[in-house]
């Protein structure tokens, strides 16, 4: 015979559903989302589940006719995709597309491309720095961490102009002049 649970118990007990209860058994999902500090499971599986398509598709184009010239432009165009947003590091074969894994869109994060360009020291402060408000990309602002960048989007990836963390570094560079003192000073 079970004792009657008592008030402080049954409250707890309305919290967690017995019912339906999920384990993380999947032990790689959780290390790609301590190693890329990625809050939402949901970017990952989007992650994973766009590097499932790309497989796919690489694969319906391996299926195709070798001489055929539909085959040569897909190939083409889908190589020429994954190098510019940067998944694979050339466009030499299609085999390539194999390797694009959620893991591939994680280094893809802007964090990640601060940490690569050497703006933060690690993911942690560039993910705080970036949802603050410190990081642009080209002209617009980024506060999500989630961004994805291209290859040509890489070079612009600056402070934000108003920041004081990019005056820190002009005067650690000794490339301050007066006029841009006066204009962090306001």
């Amino acid at each position: 015979m079970v004792r009657k649970l008592k008030y402080h118990e049954q409250k707890l007990l309305k919290k967690v559903d017995f019912i339906n209860w999920e384990v993380d058994n999947n032990i790689h999902e959780v290390k790609v989302l301590r190693r890329y500090h990625i809050e939402k499971r949901e970017d990952y599986t989007k992650y994973n589940k766009l590097s499932r398509n790309i497989r796919d598709l690489a694969q319906k184009i391996r299926d195709l006719d070798e001489k055929d010239g539909f085959r040569a432009q897909s190939t083409h165009r889908l190589l020429e995709k994954l190098y510019s947003t940067g998944l694979i590091p050339t466009k030499q074969n299609l085999s390539l597309t194999e390797k694009v894994t959620a893991s591939s869109f994680c280094r893809r994060r802007l964090p990640c491309i601060m940490l690569t360009l050497r703006m933060a020291q690690n993911l942690k402060t560039a993910i705080t720095l970036i949802e603050q408000g410190h990081v642009r990309v080209g002209p617009e602002v980024v506060t999500d961490p989630a961004f994805l960048i291209t290859r040509n989007m890489e070079d612009f990836v600056t402070w934000v102009d108003s920041s004081k963390i990019k005056q820190h570094v002009m005067n650690y560079n000794d490339e301050v002049s007066n006029f841009s003192l006066i204009i962090f000073d306001s």
